[in-house]
């Protein structure tokens, strides 16, 4: 198991991964980070565990809508510089995401959720 420090919203995490997807976590943190700043500079968010919510929102609606063929899931290399690109729509409904992939954004997803939960708790009692 190897472990590698990502950067979202100016902090640091530390995520542990299989050996070998350390880049593709760290590909994975710069892209949500990205469209963090996009809904955060849209000021559509009031405090920092609603731009978190918003913004996972924002990635799963992505993320189904690849799934269901409506857009193209992102070319590895252009993860990081698609943050303000509009989907393309594709001919016939396939995901180029591999089952692997999925299974990576769903791990990255599901830390962010547990993340965000604790800060939504401290944010509801400090309240």
């Amino acid at each position: 198991m190897a472990e590698v420090t990502i950067y979202i919203n100016g902090r640091s995490y530390d995520i542990s991964c299989d050996n070998g997807q350390e880049g593709r976590i760290v590909d994975l943190a710069s892209y949500i980070d990205q469209r963090l700043q996009q809904i955060s500079r849209a000021g559509a968010a009031y405090n920092d565990a609603h731009l978190m919510v918003l913004t996972t929102l924002v990635l799963a609606d992505e993320l189904f809508d690849a799934k269901e063929g409506h857009m193209e899931a992102p070319a590895p290399a252009l993860r990081a510089t698609r943050a303000n690109a509009t989907p393309a729509p594709v001919a016939a409904p396939q995901s180029s995401i591999s089952q692997e992939e999925e299974l990576a954004v769903l791990k990255v997803l599901e830390q962010i959720t547990k993340r965000i939960e604790g800060v939504a708790t401290r944010v509801m009692q400090a309240s």
